[in-house]
């Protein structure tokens, strides 16, 4: 999803904007690379800390401690972080911008702080990772289009930086809710464990009442941009695709949570945020290609 993302603002949108870009291909396809490192070994020290967790809530997918040593784990761990930092670096001093080099470090310790001591403090594990995802479409406006920047293009990347903004936010609220809705289906592991998540201290009934608060959120931006920009600009597919597989999906999840009390149900409404964010950062391709139809 991380990679999709990526390549999807890359050649389904800045690419098609007639405008100068910082990375060549191949360094374009090495910053991906070094943010889907980095992102690996988030995962790895999370699955390490995760061990007791993951055999109540994922007995049968849990990989540390059953398919992996805890030790080998730990030197996957920092071969991943060093790779991605190790690039983020060289691509760093590409655009003669070294001091960016700190964004991947900043990233890798963001992730091991969360997956040491940030996902059990109530809510504060949910944003960092949610910060994470947003920063990773961020971080292609900095190093693609801060360094070509220049005074007789300044409003276009100026433009180009605040839809790519728009998309990071997006992405941010969207995996926000779904974080919430993950420790609603890992409730018994992370009970166990001693975690102060929000079902934890709410209870799931109750977050299942938050949750249908936070997705009218997403809904209302969605509807508002539909409303004000692709209505107004008469961008009518573009419509049509975020009414039926963003919008819709978003109703349909804000309904079913209403009623969400077991862990199904909560794997379910996980599994449609992850669509809803896949076909929600789609959407900037098919508003591209919707402009340019209507050209």
């Amino acid at each position: 999803m991380l990679a999709m993302m990526q390549l999807v603002f890359r050649y389904g949108f800045l690419n098609q904007q007639n405008c100068y870009l910082a990375l060549a291909d191949w360094q374009y396809l090495l910053l991906v690379l070094s943010t889907v490192l980095i992102a690996a070994a988030g995962y790895v020290i999370n699955d390490i800390f995760d061990q007791e967790t993951d055999s109540i809530n994922r007995p049968n997918s849990q990989i540390v401690g059953k398919l992996i040593t805890e030790s080998k784990a730990y030197n996957i761990y920092v071969a991943l972080n060093i790779l991605g930092v190790s690039i983020g670096f060289y691509l760093s001093n590409v655009i003669e911008k070294p001091s960016f080099a700190t964004i991947f470090i900043f990233i890798a310790a963001c992730l091991y702080f969360y997956a040491t001591t940030l996902k059990k403090v109530l809510l504060l594990g949910n944003l960092m990772v949610a910060f994470v995802l947003g920063l990773s479409v961020l971080i292609i406006g900095v190093f693609d289009l801060y360094p070509a920047t220049h005074k007789g293009n300044q409003d276009q990347m100026r433009m180009l930086f605040g839809i790519l903004t728009d998309y990071a936010f997006f992405a941010f609220l969207i995996n926000f809710i779904r974080e919430i809705v993950k420790d609603a289906e890992d409730f018994k592991g992370d009970y166990n464990q001693g975690m102060q998540t929000l079902p934890i201290l709410l209870g799931v009934g109750r977050t299942s009442k938050v949750i249908f608060g936070l997705l009218l959120v997403p809904i209302g931006i969605v509807f508002w941009y539909v409303n004000s920009y692709l209505m107004f600009n008469d961008l009518y597919f573009a419509v049509l695709f975020l009414l039926f597989l963003v919008l819709s999906p978003l109703l349909y999840c804000l309904i079913k949570s209403w009623t969400a009390k077991s862990t199904s149900d909560f794997r379910h409404l996980s599994l449609l945020l992850k669509w809803i964010l896949f076909f929600g950062i789609l959407s900037i391709v098919v508003i591209n290609y919707n402009i340019k139809l209507n050209a």
